[in-house]
């Protein structure tokens, strides 16, 4: 397995792989860009068919985390863990004290926070061995950011209705929720008391019914929730979900949800535009947890870390009104500006209070 020559490669500055005999831990750490401070991403425990599946996964996803942070205003760079493994089956507390061990070696150049397939406790084992942990602290959510990354979305999906179709809640609405887990419950949370109509759907069938039993959300078949005919579709699954076949099947007028790499290509954002879908990029709109996790390694108040997700709205209004002015897909345009940012715009790396809306935005103009 080649690194340099994996589709997914992009200059990343550090790709190492460890394992560990005695708890069976097998995984990839990756740090994309750190220009604006260390790669700060999740560690995501999944069973990835094959070695080049992981190592395409943890590649994506660190870029994504450079963009993410760069937009945000963070002092972050962007990084990504991924372990090889069915959290149900092969998490043992062991192997999250190895993946600890693993991370510490990399002497602060990757800090780890919760992704798919791991939580606070598994953090919480982890930081027994390294200081370079994050998202662990008491906060109002017991240190758990995901509820932070729904709420982001939710202002995503509200600023995108305003855009689309100049309507100032989704009451009424028909949004069609993918995956009910820790984010998407949230978000299914706050579009019902926005007044909006939710299905959802989850492989997990305790988090569908939980959602249904608490939320009043609409039971839908996992195969169905993609097809449904909504007013907005709100991937908050895995990755890769919009591709040259799903997209010919897309019923939404406006798709905006927290799964990273909802794209499975960088074609399928132009293919999104071309059927006159609205894509929401979901490295801007998801970027809530990665604010929260900041906040909390800052020790900064709640009240200034919910303000400062706000202002996810007033960026991708911005996205959307760049690309409808130069006929680019909304994707591009939000990475070109994380990339104009990257290059002239980097703080000092010590820094620990975000950018204002108003000193990003002058970045980006």
């Amino acid at each position: 397995m080649s690194v340099f020559s994996a589709p997914a490669w992009d200059g990343h500055e550090l790709v190492v792989f460890g394992s560990d005999a005695g708890t069976g831990l097998r995984a990839i750490i990756a740090v994309h860009n750190s220009s604006l401070g260390p790669g700060v991403g999740g560690c995501r425990m999944f069973p990835y068919a094959s070695d080049e599946d992981a190592l395409h996964d943890v590649l994506r996803l660190s870029r994504g985390m450079t963009y993410k942070s760069a937009l945000a205003g963070l002092p972050m760079g962007g990084g990504k863990s991924v372990i090889i493994g069915d959290p149900r089956r092969d998490k043992t507390p062991a192997l999250m004290r190895a993946m600890g061990d693993f991370v510490h070696a990399q002497g602060g150049r990757y800090v780890a926070a919760e992704d798919s397939g791991t939580g606070v406790e598994d953090l919480r084992r982890m930081a027994t061995r390294t200081p370079h942990v994050s998202g662990i602290d008491d906060n109002e959510h017991g240190g758990d950011p995901s509820p932070s990354t729904a709420y982001g979305v939710f202002l995503g999906i509200r600023a995108a209705v305003q855009h689309r179709l100049g309507a100032a809640t989704t009451a009424g609405l028909r949004v069609a929720v993918q995956g009910l887990g820790h984010v998407g419950y949230h978000l299914a949370r706050h579009l019902r008391e926005d007044g909006a109509v939710v299905y959802g759907a989850d492989v997990n069938e305790a988090n569908l019914a939980r959602a249904v039993e608490a939320l009043g959300v609409l039971p839908v078949a996992p195969a169905e929730i993609l097809g449904l005919e909504v007013d907005v579709l709100a991937p908050c699954a895995m990755g890769a979900v919009l591709n040259d076949r799903s997209i010919d099947t897309l019923r939404a007028g406006i798709v905006a949800g927290a799964a990273n790499n909802q794209l499975a290509t960088v074609e399928d954002c132009a293919r999104l535009q071309g059927h006159g879908i609205l894509y929401c990029p979901d490295f801007l709109i998801n970027a809530g947890g990665i604010i929260d996790v900041h906040y909390q390694r800052a020790g900064l108040p709640a009240a200034a870390k919910r303000a400062h997700i706000e202002r996810i709205s007033a960026t991708l209004a911005e996205v959307l009104r760049r690309a409808d002015a130069s006929g680019q897909p909304s994707n591009a345009v939000a990475e070109a500006l994380a990339v104009e940012y990257l290059r002239g715009a980097a703080p000092a790396r010590e820094t620990t209070t975000p950018l204002s809306q108003a000193a990003l935005a002058a970045t980006i103009r």
